[in-house]
């Protein structure tokens, strides 16, 4: 349902204010009063008590607590409906328990939906510090380029640079994560729009921050590597008194890269503050300051449906870094108070407002090599994309029963106000007056300086989006064989984009309903096999949403319909199997309409088949694993255009691949990573004329503990120095993987 009218979107910085200062108010009028329990032996462990009722609980609820990395939180019986510490259940390489597909603390194996989870343990251990290089172990999920200036992935076949969140919010800017602060990296597939909202057709990818948590720690890390790479990262934390635990996260590096002139300076701090109100109730407190600068890199061009002379090249670049340069400033801050009221409704209210002051500028190679191999053609431009997110979601969580049937009820809402500006220059060359600059491929590099200036074709518009979302869930426990869950979500979106230059107003509203269902059997406490379906939509303006056509605001929302079928196995308490087969179904893309310059139409189909095998654990108590095998076969089933027509394969998506990290304990303090990755081919573009080669890379870590404070390790990325195609952007801005990189590291621990 849709109605195309003015906006009325700034309206609601007024009310996601109100909600949030509702929400602060309430978290202070409840005495500070708290019980926390020592620090104990051994393993660092510390316990905040929240008890609920206990008529509050299922019949089939546990007592005792539940076990988070190494804190406890006890007190209030079982895994649902419980406030819990954000860091969740994980220990070294598996995770066993999340609340991020719920909203409600549960067991990995009693979900309905295909989830990996990179714990913080096998982060350190491989050594990644983006977010990309930390998804490659993850069944499912491909690497897009990202233009050289942002994070850009596809799951199961669908593209996107704004489905991440942090701590479940949307944190949809174009930039590069670092992860510093990071605990963990949820990767939940398939569509999850009863819990996070538009988009996420494909999956979502969510990251869970280190938090103050009441446990002692003073951890130092120092970095060195090739290509004078240099960084360091402090975690700090402690607590000041009973009820009032503080951390400091923060991070500073300067590297060099593989890469002719990239370069990269980044630093971030993250203090981060947890008050204990009251036996019931928590308030956390956040702000991230993060900063990012680097010369974006758009790779090398083709030539004849290949990357052009890849393996002698994976160095050069192509373009003009005199001229290049991007950054971005990000300032975030969160409050989330927890609530366990006298009744046994738990109340979990997070509210967040983040500005995001992002520009890149950047030279390209615009087209393919000719065939003499004497010429290609560079081009110019640069583009502000600034942005200012407010966001509040509260959710209440009910446990009952009803008769021998346990219910798990969860209804909430989320407010979002999201403005921000979205202007594109194009250059100019000094030398030629156009935006066209022929150079000789075997010397990619100019000097040449530009002029930019805003064309017609190019973006030069503010925008706002105005959100209202409620939702409603109930998982279901008939006994301990059987579980259903199911779930409503109706979504109001308010969107306008204000063209600068004469004053255009485009604007569209959608009331969007997303349902999800799912059933769990389970044969076995160790096994589960279960069945799910849902249902997502993307507006007509996008995932970036940054500009509304008068075309697109009569253009219908995307839809993407999942249907999976799943099994779960823990083959012992510390090892996961998993598996899954699904069918991905996306409607409505938006194609040009030949009859009408500047309309779209909605006949753009594709749809994906697949399968995904994963596997996190300990085989035994020396060898640690994570990877696993996915089939993603994902077709273009109704024309897009001209070139992009049915039975093409989607760009970027590889038909296999193959991941494990293997982390072995020799003894002594003495282990040993060993990491393999197999992709086959892909192709640039969903045209299919520029085919990407398949390529296998193994990877290695070393690993010594001279004690149980201070540990070393070296990293060495792609071993054997082999020379392939590792993303691109489009058919001529492809990225060559890095050569052999090693990597040194010192951790200390006061």
């Amino acid at each position: 349902m849709m109605k195309a009218q003015g906006s009325h979107a700034l309206s609601w910085p007024m009310l996601l204010a109100s909600v949030a200062r509702s929400s602060l108010v309430a978290a202070f009028i409840h005495p500070a009063h708290a019980q926390v329990t020592e620090i104990k032996a051994g393993p660092p462990t510390a316990q905040a008590v929240h008890p609920l009722p206990q008529a509050a609980l299922p019949r089939a609820a546990s007592v005792d607590g539940v076990t988070l990395d190494t804190i406890s939180v006890s007190g209030s019986r079982s895994g649902r409906g419980l406030v819990v510490d954000s860091s969740g259940a994980q220990v070294g390489y598996i995770a066993t328990r999340l609340r991020s597909s719920t909203k409600t603390d549960t067991p990995l194996i009693d979900t309905p939906q295909a989830i990996s989870v990179v714990t913080q343990a096998q982060i350190r251990d491989q050594n990644v510090q983006s977010l990309g290089d930390a998804l490659r172990y993850v069944p499912g999920v491909a690497i897009a380029q990202g233009e050289g200036h942002r994070d850009e992935i596809l799951i199961r076949g669908q593209r996107t640079n704004a489905d991440f969140f942090v701590n479940g919010i949307r944190d949809d800017a174009r930039y590069f994560r670092d992860l510093y602060n990071t605990q963990r990296i949820e990767v939940l597939k398939g569509p999850n729009a009863m819990i996070f909202g538009r988009g996420g057709g494909g999956g979502i990818v969510n990251r869970v921050l280190k938090e103050a948590d009441g446990v002692p720690i003073r951890e130092v890390l120092l970095q060195g590597g090739q290509f004078a790479n240099k960084r360091m990262a402090l975690d700090v934390g402690d607590r000041l008194s009973e009820t009032a635990f503080v951390r400091l996260n923060g991070v500073f590096e300067e590297t060099g890269t593989y890469r002719d002139f990239i370069d990269i300076r980044r630093y971030g701090v993250n203090p981060t503050m947890t008050l204990l109100l009251g036996p019931q109730t928590t308030l956390r407190l956040s702000y991230e300051f993060f900063s990012d600068n680097r010369i974006p890199d758009r790779g090398i061009p083709s030539q004849g449906g290949r990357a052009w002379r890849y393996r002698d090249n994976t160095a050069t670049l192509f373009g003009a870094p005199p001229i290049s340069r991007g950054s971005l400033d990000a300032q975030i801050g969160t409050a989330q108070l927890d609530h366990v009221f006298e009744n046994g409704v738990v109340m979990r209210s997070q509210s967040r407002i983040a500005d995001y002051r992002k520009f890149h500028q950047n030279a390209f190679p615009n087209g393919p090599v000719n065939a003499d191999d004497t010429a290609v053609v560079l081009r110019t431009y640069n583009s502000q994309t600034d942005r200012t997110n407010l966001f509040n979601q509260t959710d209440f969580t009910y446990t009952f029963a009803t008769g021998p049937v346990a219910h798990t009820l969860v209804g909430g809402f989320e407010l979002g106000y999201q403005q921000g500006i979205d202007f594109r220059r194009d250059g100019f060359w000094n030398t030629t007056g156009n935006r066209d600059l022929v150079v000789n491929p075997y010397s990619p590099v100019t000097a040449v300086g530009a002029t930019y200036r805003n064309i017609a074709s190019g973006n030069n518009n503010t925008y706002a989006l105005g959100l209202a979302a409620a939702f409603v869930q109930d998982q279901i426990e008939i006994d301990e064989h059987l579980q259903f869950i199911a779930g409503l979500r109706y979504d109001h979106f308010n969107f306008a984009s204000r063209d600068r230059r004469d004053g255009s107003l485009n604007a569209r509203i959608d009331n969007l309903v997303s349902p999800r269902a799912g059933v769990v059997v389970k044969p076995l406490d160790t096994l589960a096999v279960y069945g799910s379906y849902g249902v997502s939509y993307l507006p007509s303006a996008g995932d970036q949403f940054r500009v509304l056509t008068p075309g697109l605001a009569l253009a219908e929302p995307e839809t993407f319909v999942n249907a999976e079928i799943g099994v779960k196995y823990e083959v012992t308490p510390e090892l996961q199997l998993t598996a899954a087969l699904f069918n991905l179904d996306r409607t409505n893309q938006p194609i040009p309409d030949p009859n009408n310059p500047g309309f779209v139409l909605g006949a753009g189909r594709t749809r994906t088949q697949g399968a995904e095998i994963g596997l996190n654990g300990y085989v035994t108590d020396w060898w640690a694993v994570a990877g696993g095998y996915a089939f993603t076969d994902a077709r273009i089933s109704a024309d897009l255009s001209d070139s992009v027509v049915a039975g093409n394969v989607v760009g970027l998506v590889p038909l296999n691949t193959f991941s494990l990290w293997n982390k072995f304990e020799i003894g002594e303090g003495v282990s040993v990573g060993v990491g393999y990755l197999n992709q086959a081919h892909s192709f640039a573009a969903s045209d299919n004329t520029v085919r990407l080669p398949s390529y296998s890379r193994f990877d290695l870590g070393l690993f010594y503990e001279f004690s149980e404070a201070v540990r070393a390790q070296v990293n060495i990325e792609n071993l054997f120095d082999r020379r392939y195609i590792v993303s691109a952007h489009n058919n001529n801005n492809i990225l060559p993987g890095a050569p052999r990189t090693v990597r040194f590291q010192l951790m200390a621990r006061f």
